[in-house]
């Protein structure tokens, strides 16, 4: 048991390798990091969704960026999109599950907002409508997936791709990823 404990983390670190040896990926990461900046100095929001553990992923790094990091300083505007239960359940059961998003990017989603859209497979049904709206919107759109990007990565400004297959390690380096961009935005705007 101890040893399948320890190639399970052989397995994480892998992966986080993987990352530090991909300099697209890190360069991609570094925009990203950078043009959430400048949206929240644009005094625009961002805003995350997923679904089951993604969405509890977009959750969490929503709450980094508008409680606080690592700085004691002034909250930011990040929402993640499914926290709302009476909203979620009404339309997905008026318009469909895969409507729950995308309706709400049209109500709130502004020209020069960020989408974080977080699925490991980059194919779920109401995070690629919820793309759609955003391009409409005039948003931009951050893609948070597994290896291939899967549907998701025809219409992604930036592509965050976890180099891999299996959803436990790539959720692991969403949250790694996420927290990353969070201290680097952090420090933009207030300082390393």
């Amino acid at each position: 048991m101890k040893q399948y404990i320890v190639n399970k983390i052989r397995e994480s670190i892998a992966v986080k390798e993987a990352i530090c040896r991909d300099e697209p990926l890190l360069d991609t990461i570094k925009a990203v990091a950078a043009t959430i900046t400048q949206s929240l100095q644009a005094d625009h929001k961002i805003l995350f969704c997923g679904n089951g553990g993604s969405a509890a992923d977009a959750q969490h790094l929503a709450a980094e960026f508008s409680g606080r990091f690592y700085k004691d300083r002034n909250p930011l505007y990040a929402e993640a999109l499914h926290c709302n239960t009476s909203y979620l359940t009404a339309v997905g059961n008026d318009y469909g599950y895969d409507q729950v998003y995308a309706r709400i990017l049209k109500g709130i989603g502004r020209p020069g907002d960020v989408l974080v859209g977080i699925s490991t497979s980059g194919n779920s049904a109401n995070i690629l409508e919820a793309i759609k709206v955003a391009k409409e919107q005039g948003m931009i759109v951050v893609s948070m997936t597994g290896n291939t990007g899967g549907k998701m990565k025809a219409g992604s400004d930036y592509l965050i791709n976890v180099p891999s297959n299996d959803t436990p390690r790539i959720q692991e380096a969403h949250i790694l990823i996420g927290h990353i961009i969070c201290e680097i935005v952090e420090n933009n705007l207030f300082g390393a």
